[in-house]
């Protein structure tokens, strides 16, 4: 195959990743607590035509090797953890932190996970639990008798008794923050798990250490830009196309040489 048949190719296909990624961040606009996602490049091995060469003996003089590069391939997709656009819900159990930090999350198989999405709801015991139904670690339980619920910003989880009349606290909800979040690796239910290359989770409250607080009656919301990524899809399109196009180029001058041969 003519190597620039091939380099091109490798152009399309790193592209077409491009595109990917950038449609998995539009389909999540909308997802609480997501973080877009950024594809990363690099060029592959050269071909050294020609070595460096010392010339003018005198002076000497050394001039760069000759090299072509034979294409491009995917490097690494980059998660994004800038802060989402916060959202006024007005319900008691939605809850945003602004700032770092993520909620643990208790899985089936008794590991953690993390997420930003604060769309609480109690479950049948009067736990904090997620969308999906995972305990927020610390485990908070709300009295059955507590007419709502006040969070803090340092967490604090107070419940209002319908009898008394009083605020009673009931746990104050841990965060936990990672030395290189981009190392998470993504289980999809806007879950994440810690990797080698995360490192271990740092535990702590709110507005302590460190960390971001909390928003009771807020979300925050994916911090996807639509402009933005239409204008990458748009850079995409264009680098596929070039590409396409150097394929046909490369193309007709291999037809174009073995016409001349056979003439």
């Amino acid at each position: 195959m003519d190597p620039s048949l091939r380099t091109s190719a490798a152009g399309m296909q790193a592209q077409q990743r491009r595109v990917d990624v950038i449609a998995n961040n539009l389909a999540n606009v909308n997802t609480v607590g997501f973080k877009r996602s950024r594809a990363n490049f690099e060029d592959v091995l050269y071909e050294t035509l020609q070595g460096q060469r010392v010339v003018n003996l005198n002076n000497a003089e050394t001039l760069a090797p000759v090299q072509i590069g034979k294409g491009v391939r995917l490097a690494t997709i980059q998660r994004i953890h800038s802060q989402g656009n916060l959202e006024n819900t007005g319900r008691q159990f939605d809850i945003a932190i602004e700032g770092p930090g993520m909620f643990q999350v208790l899985r089936e198989d008794g590991s953690l996970a993390y997420t930003r999405a604060g769309n609480l709801s109690l479950s049948d015991s009067g736990t904090l639990v997620t969308h999906a139904g995972h305990t927020i670690v610390p485990g908070i339980t709300v009295p059955p008798e507590a007419d709502g619920i006040g969070i803090a910003a340092n967490g604090v989880v107070t419940a209002l008794m319908s009898r008394s009349g009083e605020s009673v606290e009931v746990g104050r909800i841990e965060l936990a923050r990672f030395l290189n979040p981009e190392g998470l690796m993504s289980l999809g239910e806007n879950l994440l798990l810690p990797t080698a290359a995360s490192g271990d989770p740092i535990i702590g409250f709110p507005q302590e250490d460190g960390f971001g607080r909390v928003l009771q009656g807020t979300l925050e919301m994916s911090n996807v830009e639509i402009v933005q990524e239409m204008v990458d899809m748009i850079s995409a399109q264009r680098a596929y196309e070039v590409n396409s196009k150097a394929i046909r180029v490369s193309e007709e001058m291999v037809q174009q040489g073995s016409n001349d041969l056979i003439r």
